[in-house]
């Protein structure tokens, strides 16, 4: 059975959405706070982190993990710390175009498969009054970029080019695809 290596309430919905069974050991890898670099190397790295952490508690099992950021241009834009920090991150997103990188990890020993999958998204023009009320949701404060396109803030996407399931947080197509090369499904 896969391990999946997070806590996260949107990628057991993804991951059963597409019918992998698993059970869920959350990582307890420290991640690193994100600063201007690479998205994609940044991401790949927090995966491989948490799925190595969860691995080493099973081995011979294979365990999954996961990293999602926002990025605008070289700004990696992690999950708000605060309120004012998620109002800064929608006014930087609005009227941009910004992309979202997730790194996914396959581990079971000393085997690892992963990819990096980016989704370009177009945000609208926002208004303040809009925020605000986006804030007051309390949506963005678990979210990378201070958004959930699967919620309250779908309104807010003129457009997306790549994989949708990668902005909510788990890339079906590449995690499955993965999932065949290591036979844990067929």
């Amino acid at each position: 059975m896969l391990i999946l290596a997070s806590a996260s309430p949107r990628r057991r919905e993804l991951l059963s959405q597409i019918g992998v069974a698993y059970m869920v050991s959350p990582s307890h890898y420290e991640e690193r706070a994100p600063k201007k670099k690479d998205p994609a190397k940044f991401v790949l790295a927090q995966a491989v982190g948490k799925a190595r952490d969860v691995a080493a508690q099973y081995p011979g099992q294979w365990v999954l993990g996961a990293d999602t950021v926002v990025a605008l241009g070289e700004d990696i834009l992690g999950k708000p710390k605060h309120e004012k920090d998620a109002i800064r991150m929608l006014h930087e997103l609005s009227g941009h175009k910004h992309s979202v990188f997730t790194g996914i990890a396959l581990v079971r020993d000393k085997k690892t498969y992963t990819k990096v999958v980016e989704t370009k998204v177009w945000f609208r023009k926002l208004k303040d009054a809009e925020i605000e009320r986006y804030i007051a949701t309390q949506e963005p404060f678990d979210k990378a970029g201070s958004y959930g396109i699967q919620g309250k803030a779908a309104c807010f996407v003129d457009k997306i080019n790549g994989s949708y399931s990668n902005v909510v947080g788990l890339p079906l197509s590449q995690v499955y695809t993965l999932l065949q090369k290591a036979k844990v499904i067929e």
